[in-house]
């Protein structure tokens, strides 16, 4: 039982941490997405969905070339005394490019239906666009970017392939609810791995119906 506890509290902490972080930068790829036309906006659209349509272990191995200590990038962080790769930082950068794409996607839509006119009445009243942001065009897609957010946390949740490429499966250490089925199973533990599914799947089926009761809400 502690084990599978130590398995649950971690996996919730990286997802949460996660999703903390790609809150910021998703909320604002997606605003620019859905309010502003640019050039190379396709190629900005095409590489947010990338992570969608290709192996996760396939992005997983990308990120472990470009954080690996041999790297530009990873050896400048090693320097820093940071390690991404096989740590549990390594964790939450796999959970934040997975589930990037689903945030962005969700919270695009909701800015899409933000009425402009709205918008433009608080411009010509002299409100600059941080203020029109914050006052008009953000909370009145609130419940579309917090119905995202859950989404992008229980993507979180369940990411696995590039979790294992970049952070791999030590138990203890890097090993999430799914990491820890896959290790269970090859262990023959069968049931110590349907114990974690039944979580999982609670966990997931939590955040998602929460998720869509937001959304049906904003679209009432």
């Amino acid at each position: 039982m502690g084990d599978t506890a130590q398995i649950v509290w971690f996996t919730l902490r990286v997802a949460a941490g996660a999703t903390l972080l790609l809150v910021p930068p998703g909320t604002l790829l997606a605003w620019l997405l859905a309010r502003r036309d640019f050039r190379g906006k396709a190629l900005v659209e095409t590489l947010v969905a990338l992570p969608l349509v290709i192996p996760p272990v396939a992005t997983g191995l990308i990120l472990l070339k470009l954080f690996s200590r041999r790297s530009p990038l990873g050896g400048f962080l090693h320097d820093l005394g940071i390690d991404v790769v096989f740590t549990w930082r390594g964790v939450v950068l796999a959970m934040l490019v997975m589930a990037l794409p689903l945030y962005v996607r969700t919270t695009r839509v909701a800015f899409e239906q933000v009425d402009h006119r709205l918008e433009g009445i608080a411009r010509t009243l002299g409100a600059r666009e941080l203020r029109v942001f914050a006052t008009i065009t953000l909370p009145l897609a609130l419940r579309g970017v917090i119905g995202g957010a859950i989404l992008a946390f229980a993507r979180a949740l369940g990411e696995f392939g590039a979790t294992v490429m970049v952070a791999g499966a030590i138990p203890g250490e890097t090993a999430t609810l799914s990491v820890s089925i896959y290790n269970f199973v090859q262990l023959a533990h069968d049931s110590d791995a349907m114990k974690l599914v039944v979580i999982s799947a609670v966990i997931a089926f939590v955040a998602v119906w929460l998720s869509e009761l937001i959304l049906r809400r904003r679209a009432a």
